[in-house]
């Protein structure tokens, strides 16, 4: 049956596939991608020549339809034009046409585009530069020359002309303004009278006429550099009656209605000079350019003068090409609608392949699943009898697992209830004895230190009992109506004497005097227990504890415990409500379910708590309880005579970690010296303070509460063990143990961790931080006293070790290797030195760059010797060998290793050696 699956899988994910390509292939012939694109610029569109032209280009792009064409039209305004221009590029055209507006703004953009790789082609209008593809256009000298030639040709009479030019500034109207001056140059009769700028515009022709009336009657030629404006002209002569007398010659010589053929055929213009628009030239040698075959760059359009006596041979060519357009335009239409019949003919021609070819292919797979589906029916009804039985076998299984867990967790419960009754017979008697005063006096430490642990162990019974109740035997709480303002401030009381004893700044606030909601008093009371010793626990000396009670905007009660001590990472703070998670570095004892079963009580209340927590800035525990009781069944309401619990005896297993037993005992100022010294570094002040307490009898004892504090004193005190807990404050006992071991300070000391990680596995990870010994918890005193002195008697043999100046170069570990680096430097640097009188202590710190406190330290736990006696022992050693192997006088000896008088040397050497330097030297002879 599986198998038959997936072949019609196989064969759905095939038709899926063909269907696909099928309509990529029908996408494919319905939308074609553009071989090239052209972008055209042109500077003003609005007249018949630039629409002419226009049109001209459409005509020969209808024989290209694989090229899309991009037209943008600037208005006559230059800058519009080199925006649109850039636009195009940024397009992404293939070839840029382009008939500037004027001349030298638009050369930068055209200059740009060329130097991008870009094929431009300059029409009718050339730039400042020659950084162009190609030209076309009318060579517009040439045109003025031709009209000046004209006129002169047609009069022999005395000729007075009125020249209006085009646009100031563009190139159109420069050559042509020349090409009629020299055209009409050496014929004395034609003589230019005026010349007016009509900026190709009929309006400003008439105007620029209307300026100059008073000379116009003795005009009887005007050459106009475009047909619009030698209109104009027509037109105001006309209004001044001298329109019999001129001749007027224009420019372009425009097909169609309004065009300059159609003036000259209808007698308002005298003649006109034929313009080529360009556009089908341009055309065809964009396309030339693009497909890389032969072009010529400048393409200069040939010109003729129109008249009466061949204009109406120009109409009817034009009205020829014309039809022969619509012809082209009419064939290419059809062709278009026989390649839609065509696509959907292939379309169709494809779907029925596609129907038979699959039809023949379900066939196959029809009969090929028949017989695979009887096959798989036997096979499954094979497995569904192996299923059954594996259900069956799953149910039993299921059961058994039941009881056993239901076992385990009785026995789990059964056992914690007898923790509590050996507890209660340790913390009666003792409750009897810290009455007794001669007991205390004699014994009172102890027996607190028994009391308050005890009391510690008793919560933690308890947490471990209100979990299992919780996750296991479904608690029921039991609800009343009650003031949770007085609730709050009742538990609330019980810790303000150990924050006035903590230096605590311990406050209570609430927006009103009642709040009366629904809770458990019973089980409630954990959740603000916890939360405001915790809070306590991790607040500084001289810190802030505040609990508030306020209504929040949804009516619900919030009740924040908020402190200013050492806060969370963002890591601590998404785990802290985990079962049994504890932080690696936090400095306080605890379970790892106090928070949890928090969240279980308020949760369990239709609440729920909220943490907000910074490192080193503080954190806020927010209890949220709804008001009213429509979201408690009945069950859990109970009746209003329900007594609160007595919150006395119920506080002390949250306070009993806030008590701190002092153990400090005044220095004896008489008392003899120790020889060694340990560092003890515990967060634990009541077992720092047991172990510092039973160490001092032997040793000068140092202490640290974290893992930062403990390496500073290390490195100011270098004592000669150190003691570490694994899990401490700021820095842990491994990572202590790593920092202390790879500098060169301190690298010399022992280091014991004290954890209760006592797997394998961690025992092996403190060993790998370069721990001399792993202790676990609870550890017996005397084993570590033991340790300590094994420890200290191995460092006297590394001393003797050193001081032997042995030449072995056996490999060490890395502290060994450090300590090996600092006696050998320190002995080069004496050895380098023994004979400068001058050279001490001062100069040996200089040299390694510690400090003096550090090296003498460091020397004494090596050397087991002063600075100062090595030297000397150095510089008598020295002597002896030469007094035993030199020539040298006993004054140069003196000299020589580092003495100022002969005399001081032989009372020196006499003390150490029992001989003179003179004696010593008789004995050797």
């Amino acid at each position: 049956m599986l198998l038959h699956t997936i072949n019609w899988v196989s064969y759905y994910r095939m038709l899926v596939f063909l269907i696909l390509l099928f309509m990529s292939s029908g996408c494919h012939n319905s939308k074609r991608k553009a071989d090239f694109t052209i972008g055209f610029s042109q500077c003003v569109g609005s007249d018949l020549w630039r629409k002419t032209m226009l049109q001209e280009m459409k005509m020969e792009l209808s024989l290209h339809p694989a090229a899309d064409f991009i037209y943008k039209d600037a208005g006559g305004n230059s800058t519009k034009q080199i925006n649109q221009v850039r636009d195009m590029l940024n397009q992404g055209i293939d070839l840029l046409i382009i008939s500037p507006n004027e001349a030298q703004p638009l050369t930068p953009i055209v200059e740009e585009a060329y130097n991008k790789g870009i094929p431009v082609v300059v029409l009718d209008r050339k730039t400042t530069s020659n950084q162009y593809t190609a030209y076309v256009g009318a060579d517009n000298y040439q045109l003025g020359m031709m009209a000046g030639e004209y006129i002169k040709s047609l009069s022999k009479k005395p000729v007075n002309v009125v020249e209006i030019m085009g646009l100031p500034g563009s190139s159109p109207a420069i050559e042509r303004e020349r090409g009629f001056k020299d055209g009409i140059a050496g014929s004395p009769n034609v003589k230019i009278e005026y010349k007016v700028y009509g900026d190709w515009l009929k309006a400003n022709a008439i105007k620029q006429l209307s300026n100059i009336k008073a000379h116009l009657a003795d005009v009887n030629y005007v050459f106009a550099h475009n047909d619009v404006m030698a209109s104009g002209a027509r037109i105001y002569f006309n209004q001044l009656n001298l329109s019999k007398n001129v001749k007027v010659i224009g420019v372009d010589a425009l097909p169609g209605q309004g065009g300059g053929l159609q003036m000259v055929a209808d007698g308002v213009l005298n003649a006109s000079l034929l313009y080529p628009t360009g556009g089908k030239e341009a055309i065809a040698t964009a396309f030339q350019i693009l497909n890389k075959l032969p072009f010529n760059r400048e393409n200069i359009m040939q010109s003729l003068v129109i008249d009466s006596s061949n204009v109406q041979l120009m109409k009817m060519q034009w009205i020829r090409i014309n039809s022969q357009q619509r012809d082209i335009d009419k064939q290419q239409s059809l062709l278009q609608e026989q390649r839609i019949i065509y696509n959907d003919q292939k379309i169709i021609l494809n779907i029925m392949v596609i129907t038979l070819v699959l039809a023949i292919i379900f066939g196959g797979l029809a009969f090929f699943s028949l017989l695979e589906n009887r096959k798989a029916n036997k096979n499954l009804e094979t497995k569904n009898e192996e299923i059954l039985a594996q259900r069956n076998q799953l149910v039993e299984m299921s059961v058994k697992a039941e009881v056993a867990n239901e076992a385990k967790f009785n026995f789990f419960t059964n056992i914690s209830h007898e923790f509590r009754t050996p507890l209660t017979l340790i913390l009666s008697p003792i409750d009897e004895m810290l009455k007794d005063e001669k007991l205390v006096k004699t014994s009172g430490k102890a027996l607190k230190i028994i009391h308050q642990n005890a009391f510690r162990l008793l919560s933690l019974v308890n947490e471990l009992l209100d979990y299992r109740k919780l996750e296991y035997d479904k608690h029921q709480i039991r609800v009343s109506e009650n003031d949770i303002v007085a609730y709050v401030r009742e538990i609330a009381e019980y810790f303000r004497h150990q924050a006035q004893r903590l230096n605590i700044n311990f406050i209570v606030t609430s927006e009103s005097k009642h709040f009366i909601i629904w809770f458990d008093p019973r089980m409630l009371d954990k959740v603000f227990f916890n939360l405001i010793a915790n809070a306590l626990k991790f607040s500084n000396e001289k810190g802030t504890v505040r609990v508030s009670i306020k209504q929040g905007d949804d009516q619900d009660i919030l009740i924040e415990i908020e402190d200013n001590g050492i806060g969370m990472t963002r890591d601590e703070s998404e785990r802290v409500f985990d079962q049994f998670y504890q932080a690696d570095h936090a400095p306080t004892l605890g379970s790892g379910i106090g928070l949890a079963l928090t969240k279980e009580i308020v949760a369990l209340h239709h609440g729920r708590i909220e943490l907000k927590s910074e490192k080193w800035i503080g954190t806020v525990f927010t209890v949220v309880l709804p008001t009213g009781n429509k979201h408690f069944n009945s069950a859990e309401i109970s009746r209003p005579e329900v007594s609160l619990p007595d919150l006395n005896e119920r506080s002390k297993p949250y306070t009993v970690d806030l008590e701190r037993i002092s153990s400090k005992t005044t220095a004896d100022g008489f008392s003899k010296p120790k020889e060694h010294s340990v560092l003890v570094v515990e967060d634990n002040p009541d077992l720092l303070n047991y172990l510092e307490e039973k160490l001092s009898e032997q040793y000068e004892i140092y202490t640290a509460a974290n893992g930062i504090a403990a390496l500073n004193e290390a490195i100011e005190r270098v004592p000669d063990l150190i003691i570490s807990d694994v899990v401490l404050p700021e820095l842990s006992g491994k990572g202590l143990c790593e920092k202390l071991k790879s500098d060169f300070r301190t690298s010399h000391i022992p280091l014991i961790l004290l954890t209760a990680q006592n797997s394998v596995e961690q025992q092996i990870s403190g060993i790998n931080t370069m721990a001399d010994a792993y202790i676990t918890k609870p550890f017996n005193l005397d084993y570590l006293t033991a340790s300590i002195q094994s420890l200290i008697k191995n460092r006297v043999k590394l001393k003797e070790h050193f001081t032997a100046e042995s030449d072995r170069t056996e490999k060490m570990p890395l502290a060994k290797a450090l300590d090996r680096k600092f006696v050998n430097d320190f002995i080069g640097i004496v050895e380098q030195n023994l004979s400068n009188e001058k050279f001490g202590v001062d100069e040996i710190c200089t040299l390694l760059g510690i400090s003096r406190v550090q090296v003498y330290r460091k020397v004494k736990a090596l050397l087991g010797c002063s600075i100062a006696d090595y030297i000397l022992n150095r510089r008598l050693k020295r002597a002896k060998y030469l007094l035993s192997n030199g020539d040298l006088t006993i004054a140069e000896i003196t000299y020589e290793i580092g003495f100022s008088n002969p005399n001081y040397f032989s009372t020196v050497f006499k003390s150490k050696y029992g001989c003179t330097p003179s004696e010593f030297r008789k004995q050797q002879c």
